[in-house]
């Protein structure tokens, strides 16, 4: 597998333009991995918004100079008449639509939402303040985001544009970090809390933790107290954590991602796991072998539409089929390998049933177990979501795959 994109690895770009009869210039930041705007035109507190509602489905970026709280505002305006589908474009109740045409719909609304919206810009001081009327402190959260600002920048310059949309993405992101998500799986509180960072998937839909929390361990092996565990696509280090809470001696999580690995070792640092658990950048597999190898891969296999949906799709099922293929060299003997999966891609018409069960077969693994649960996120029961047929049905799945061991044979014969 090749390394995903991250904001530490895409290229800067520069925006451009003009005010006051003055040429401007500064960083252009997009986590969506948006190329900078070609036109861009100031607009403030007098701009209706049914006029910066056209401008944005035209392709021209607003750069906001008036009061901030207001901006909030027209955002708020933009993302309604985003939302109101003309009724031109509704289908008849009596032509219903094939899900897997409905899941690309969706993918295609949500990305233009988002091109949409992104059209409202903020500039940002060197030290990531914004020059507005009633403006909030970003100084902190953008840090969290983009790294240290440039504070040994001249005067006038060091500056930077991002959209107004991504920049409270920013803010929301921060303050999930800071109150943390509770994890009973974790134990007691206060000590129960996982802070995800910014660019990195919160552990928030819970039945998947649960599984792990769960599900029957394999012994260590013969001679050995304690089982040695790799946790594949680490993430915020969530599942590392369960499992030592469960009594597992040694985790080794894994991930690709900068932002994932600084994240997990905060996490395991916070709840004083240092010593069971090691966070290392490696694709896939560390080196050696261990008892128990996790693995909770993105669950739809399609291609991200931004960085930040890496979390989500994985193009072609490649971690799926990367974390199969790689357990036979990587299992200890009698060992587990547990794959975490929803069954959606499945119900979309992304992946059968049947082909998953032959990934399997083809890496030498027989299916030990499979432990289920129903989803508990709103989505699962909410109406109105364009793919709500497919999350009704949605299970997620633990695999408890094992090696399957070739028959012991006698003079050429396999034993009876």
């Amino acid at each position: 597998m090749l390394p995903h994109p991250t904001t530490a690895t895409l290229a800067p770009a520069d925006i451009h333009w003009l005010e006051s009869e003055q040429a401007h210039c500064a960083r252009w930041r997009s986590e969506r991995g948006a190329a900078p705007p070609s036109r861009v035109v100031l607009v403030d507190d007098r701009t209706t918004a049914d006029l910066a509602y056209q401008m944005a489905c035209e392709g021209t970026a607003m750069l906001w100079r008036g009061d901030f709280q207001n901006a909030r505002q027209m955002l708020q305006a933009l993302a309604r008449r985003a939302d109101q589908l003309p009724r031109r474009k509704r289908r008849p109740t009596s032509q219903p639509v094939a899900v897997a045409e409905a899941f690309n719909q969706h993918r295609q609304a949500q990305s233009q939402r988002a091109r949409l919206l992104g059209m409202l810009l903020m500039e940002l001081n060197a030290d990531y303040s914004i020059p507005l009327r009633r403006a909030p402190d970003f100084k902190l959260a953008c840090t969290e985001a983009w790294g240290a600002a440039d504070l040994g920048a001249p005067a006038g310059t060091g500056t930077s544009v991002a959209s107004l949309r991504e920049l409270l993405g920013i803010s929301s992101a921060h303050e999930w970090r800071r109150v943390g998500v509770e994890i009973p799986a974790l134990g007691a509180a206060p000590n129960n809390r996982i802070h995800p960072h910014y660019g990195v998937f919160s552990p928030i839909r819970g039945e998947y933790i649960q599984l792990v929390a769960t599900a029957h361990l394999p012994k260590p092996p013969k001679g050995q107290d304690k089982l040695v565990a790799f946790d594949i696509g680490t993430g915020t280090g969530v599942l590392a954590a369960t499992l030592v809470r469960r009594g597992v001696g040694h985790v080794v999580g894994t991930d690709q991602d900068a932002r994932a690995l600084a994240c997990a070792r905060a996490n395991i640092a916070q709840l004083g796991l240092q010593d069971q658990v090691d966070i290392v950048q490696a694709d896939l597999f560390p080196p050696g072998q261990a008892s128990l190898i996790v693995c909770n891969p993105p669950w739809l296999p399609v291609r991200p539409g931004s960085p930040l949906e890496h979390a989500v799709y994985d193009e072609g099922g490649r971690m799926l089929s990367g974390f199969v293929q790689g357990l036979r060299a990587h299992l200890a003997p009698k060992g587990e390998g547990w794959l975490i999966l929803s069954n959606l891609a499945e119900l979309l018409g992304l992946r059968r049933r049947e082909e998953l069960l032959d990934l399997f077969t083809r890496n030498g693994l027989r299916v030990v177990s499979r432990i289920d649960a129903k989803p508990l996120h709103p989505k699962a029961s909410d109406k109105n979501d364009a793919l709500h047929h497919a999350r009704a049905q949605e299970v997620t799945s633990l695999w408890r795959l094992a090696l399957i061991t070739p028959p012991q044979t006698t003079q050429g014969e396999p034993r009876a």
